[in-house]
């Protein structure tokens, strides 16, 4: 099926800017060609307007934040980094991780963001996997140098590793070019109708994501935009700085405006400055839709969809959609093309397959999991979806046996493989378990060794101990019966999500 076509209908850009490469993709044909020319050039228009400011009062211009960017990423050549060498970050939001993620690429290094909440066995892996040459760890100064900047690189050249939770239990990387990271920065530009570059974004959700990283940070910086940085994230402070700073664009989980809308404190912030209010990663609850329209009432709405693996945003569903469609990620982005695998010819439901310029290389060091998902520039989205005639996308299931907690992705297999491992555990399974606020939470379902005595609270203190503290399970059903299995052995979930008995969370 040829989706080339719902681009045109629903998305402002202008097709001279598209073209066809011979690798039978569709590309950009302008804006930055590198994340070192992104940065230089909106530094050359952009040099004396606040660039990022922390909610401390530390701020940076865009001449202040190049000149830092090209003296940490000499302090990197001083150091022994080369280019094509990984460069990991495990720190908080702030100016720091922003210099550090540009200074890595104009050392000509590869950026390799670190979740600050993993665990440290975690950690070890993808430090061991990616062969970090250089790790930015909080409470250190940044290395300094001479000033130094990577001219050599190109489109195609590799950028940065993201790693996603493993459905086979360990985290896989995807790589990202700089044309992955570029693309998307000029799909925000066309899907997200900007007209001004003197925006005021502030970032309340992780940096080490491709949401605040590649759909806010990057495109805020390509734009000459402010970033008002929250180092961790608080429901106060979130509702504060909306009116204090003046604050024109949010991107969040549903489950921040969620809570936002839901404290008392909310009801007497002017929250009128707000022009964009920019959501993702996690379904959005019907009703909260029109809430968040009467609780911004000069914003736009909009739902952007996508994975790691195609560098943020994939699909996007306009404001004037949101209200009658929540439960659309809506229509394919400008250079992406859509369709649909292996579809049942009774529900029209087939596994969502994505194809253009923001579709990562591939897994790192991980050939045979690339091939099962990357091949002729589709990737395997692992979501089963339907498409309308229209050209609206509904995400309807997930082939891939994950939890979405509130936008962090939890791969049931890598927390069954670690309670697996806990003294007493016969038999384990791991779902999500619904919640108002969060979508799902990580539920367990256990079965004892027979005549063991098992300790619920144990077994999350272990898991805690091993997992980032988002995938350790907040409920467990202790079950005297075997785990229901169809014939060939699968664990059949849904039975265990209709027949589960929770009762409170552990934590």
């Amino acid at each position: 099926m040829d989706r080339i076509g719902i681009v045109g209908t629903r998305h402002r850009f202008d097709e001279s800017d598209i073209s066809r490469g011979k690798d039978g993709i569709l590309h950009y044909m302008v804006g930055d060609n590198t994340l070192v020319e992104l940065l230089a050039n909106s530094a050359a228009r952009n040099a004396n307007k606040i660039a990022l400011r922390e909610l401390n009062g530390r701020s940076v211009d865009y001449s202040e934040l190049l000149k830092l960017v090209e003296e940490v990423a000499g302090g990197l050549r001083h150091r022994g980094v080369s280019p094509g060498d990984r460069v990991g970050i495990r720190l908080s939001n702030g100016i720091d991780w922003v210099v550090s993620f540009f200074a890595i690429a104009f050392a000509g290094a590869v950026v390799v963001p670190i979740n600050t909440r993993l665990a440290p066995a975690e950690v070890e892996f993808i430090t061991e996997d990616s062969g970090l040459a250089y790790l930015f760890l909080p409470n250190e100064e940044l290395p300094r140098g001479d000033s130094y900047r990577f001219s050599e690189a190109t489109r195609e050249t590799l950028a940065g590793i993201l790693y996603t939770s493993g459905t086979t239990g360990r985290p896989k990387g995807a790589m990202l070019s700089n044309e992955n990271f570029v693309s998307n920065v000029e799909t925000v530009k066309r899907v997200v109708p900007i007209e001004s570059h003197d925006l005021m974004s502030l970032v309340a959700v992780p940096l080490f994501h491709v949401t605040g990283l590649n759909a806010q940070m990057l495109p805020t910086i390509a734009m000459g935009g402010t970033l008002v940085l929250m180092e961790t994230f608080d429901i106060n402070v979130f509702i504060d700085s909306i009116e204090t700073y003046n604050i024109d664009t949010l991107v969040a989980v549903p489950a921040i405006y969620w809570f936002a809308l839901n404290q008392p404190s909310f009801e007497g912030v002017d929250t009128s400055s707000v022009k964009y209010v920019l959501y993702g990663g996690a379904p959005m609850p019907p009703d909260l839709v029109p809430k968040m329209m009467g609780a911004f009432p000069n914003a736009r709405l909009g739902n952007g969809f996508g994975l790691t693996e195609t560098s943020s945003i994939a699909t996007f569903l306009p404001h004037e959609f949101a209200k009658e469609h929540p439960e659309s990620v809506g229509f394919a982005s400008p250079v992406t093309e859509v369709d649909l695998a292996e579809v049942d010819p009774v529900t029209g439901v087939g596994e969502l397959m994505i194809r253009g310029a923001n579709v990562a290389m591939g897994y790192w060091n991980l050939d045979l999991a690339t091939k099962n998902s990357f091949g002729q520039g589709w990737f395997k989205s692992g979501d089963m979806a339907r498409i309308s005639d229209e050209g609206l996308i509904e995400i309807v299931d997930r082939r891939k046996d994950m939890v979405n907690r509130g936008g962090e992705n939890v791969y049931c297999v890598e927390v069954e493989n670690v309670l697996a491992e806990f003294v007493g555990v016969l038999e384990v399974a791991v779902i999500g378990v619904p919640d108002e606020m969060m979508g799902e939470k990580v539920g367990a379902v256990v079965v004892p060794v027979p005549g063991v005595d098992f300790d619920p609270a144990a077994m999350v203190a272990f898991a805690r101990s091993r997992l980032a503290d988002y995938k350790v399970p907040q409920y467990v059903w202790v079950k005297k019966d075997p785990l229901p299995r169809n014939a060939g052995g699968k664990v059949l979930k849904p039975n265990l999500r209709s027949d589960a008995k929770w009762g409170v969370a552990i934590f």
